[in-house]
């Protein structure tokens, strides 16, 4: 996430009729903003009270915390908002916290421009006993520029695990649809999409809908119920000369290129600046008026430093001429780290009875210390990565290399030199009677090869090195050679610089 800037530090206490304003310009980013305390006396019941606060300028969401003393003797205060200009929003007392942003809001608040100026905490006293004092506090927090954005308050799972999820999908807001309740072809609802990605055992999502930022609104609303997946903010940015999802912040990213956007260069500069991930989407698939703007053909030379991931598999293509490996397998050949991703591409949510939804086919599978969408968007950057094309619910593909007192694991460089002897360790699960294999630079190494005997085995197998710059990644293939999982390099004698 960006740093946020922060003003010099400061303090303002403003003693304003009944309740007091303290302005907090902290240097800990935790730290609220404004802090808003006041007392709420029973003489005020049945009143609405304002507590006015300053937004500067340059700020993209507004979290608000509410709490208060004397409940127990039956205190209900209620909360709303309203900006310099209009209302933004009612929750009475059903929420003790909201977000308010640019492109998306807590439900019962509305999402828009955030004016500077001075915006208006209003809170509703239903009920306050006449001899009862109620203190009350609001913690403001302010967030600037762009950075990556969570829907959720904090991880839903705690804890290095491997999450499983789809980076690519389709709803409503774009050109998904699926049959209504009489048997209509309409636009999908997001709710379907997350009840299919649960229903398939995922752990995260991302709807990744055509240059849009609408879904997100929806996203914010469907994420506390869905507390056990994780919605990542995506969208496809889609052009004429290709397509690249884009994730982490959600604010609305130009897609016109050659308009108003000078290239598809530009683009990936741009996410550069906002620590997002733009990964591109199904490279080889055919262009033209068979899938306008499908395939990739940028007219300019990207700088592949940039491109932190490519989209490997789509669920429509995950071998053959459209699919994306070669086209990634270019760049490693290169000497350039680039992360191996997969998405379903789904746009169809529902499925006939019977059969399973294309959601999480295939499902890219992600190593990282919880399940939030910084840990993420940071493991898939890192290359903690693989690919489940057999969109199972728990195979596994971890590989370890170890010369000497280095280790590394998908992703990592490993420093090996002359003669050394590189320990590489496999563990695979639900793979029993597939084949373990080694690319060293494209090419099958034949002594890196085994055949997968149990349903959890470690794999242990030696490597000779040369000293020479190398990518090593890991496949299991069926006996008749049909990708199942595909895992993300090791990267031999590479710098910190080659990243």
């Amino acid at each position: 996430m960006t740093t946020k800037t922060r003003a010099s530090a400061l303090s303002l206490f403003l003693c304003l009729g009944l309740f007091c304003i303290v302005t907090l310009h902290a240097q800990v980013p935790s730290k609220p903003d404004v802090i808003l305390k006041g007392t709420i006396s029973g003489q005020q019941n049945n009143s609405y009270v304002e507590a006015p606060f300053t937004v500067p300028a340059g700020i993209v969401s507004i979290t608000v915390t509410f709490r208060y003393t004397e409940k127990e003797q039956h205190t209900a205060l209620d909360l709303g908002l309203f900006d310099p200009e209009r209302f933004r929003g009612w929750s009475g007392g059903n929420k003790d916290h909201f977000t308010i942003s640019t492109t998306n809001a807590t439900p019962s608040y509305l999402p828009g421009p955030l004016p500077p100026g001075q915006w208006k905490l209003i809170i509703g006293v239903p009920n306050i006993r006449q001899s009862v004092t109620s203190n009350y506090e609001a913690d403001i927090s302010f967030a600037r520029g762009t950075s990556t954005v969570s829907f959720a308050d904090s991880p839903l799972r705690t804890g290095p695990a491997w999450y499983r999820g789809d980076l690519h999908m389709h709803t409503a807001h774009s050109d998904g649809s699926c049959l209504s309740q009489s048997g209509r072809k309409v636009p999908c609802p997001v709710f379907l999409t997350a009840e299919a990605a649960t229903a398939r055992g995922l752990d995260f999502i991302a709807v990744t809908d055509h240059n849009t930022i609408s879904h997100y609104d929806a996203l914010r609303e469907l994420q506390p119920y869905f507390d056990k997946l994780l919605f990542i903010p995506g969208r496809e940015i889609t052009s004429f000369w290709g397509h690249a999802n884009l994730f982490g912040p959600t604010e609305f990213v130009d897609f016109r290129v050659g308009t108003t956007v000078p290239s598809i260069q530009s683009l990936f500069e741009q996410a550069d600046t906002m620590h997002a991930i733009l990964s591109i989407n199904h490279p080889n698939a055919p262009t033209g008026e068979i899938c306008m703007g499908c395939g990739w053909t940028p007219k300019e030379t990207i700088d592949p430093h940039l491109i932190q991931a490519v989209e490997a598999v789509n669920g429509g293509a995950e071998e053959g001429q459209y699919s994306g490996i070669s086209f990634w397998e270019k760049y490693l050949n290169q000497g350039y780290r680039s992360t191996a991703i997969g998405g379903s591409d789904n746009h169809n949510a529902s499925s006939p009875a019977g059969t399973r939804s294309a959601i999480g086919s295939p499902t890219t599978v992600v190593y990282a210390n919880d399940l939030s969408v910084t840990s993420l968007l940071d493991a898939i950057r890192k290359g903690h990565v693989f690919i489940d094309l057999s969109a199972s619910r728990d195979r596994r593909l971890e590989v370890s290399a170890e010369d000497g007192s280095q280790k590394a694991i998908m992703g990592d460089a490993l420093q090996a030199p002359s003669d050394s002897t590189i320990q590489v360790s496999t563990h695979v699960v639900a793979c029993a009677g597939n084949q373990l294999r080694f690319l060293l630079d494209g090419q099958a190494v034949p002594s890196l090869q085994s055949t997968i005997a149990q349903a959890d085995q470690t794999i242990a197998l030696t490597f000779p090195a040369d000293g020479k710059k190398h990518w090593l990644r890991p496949d299991v293939v069926t006996p008749e050679g049909k990708l199942i999982l595909l895992g993300n390099p090791i990267y031999l004698n590479y710098t910190e610089e080659q990243k």
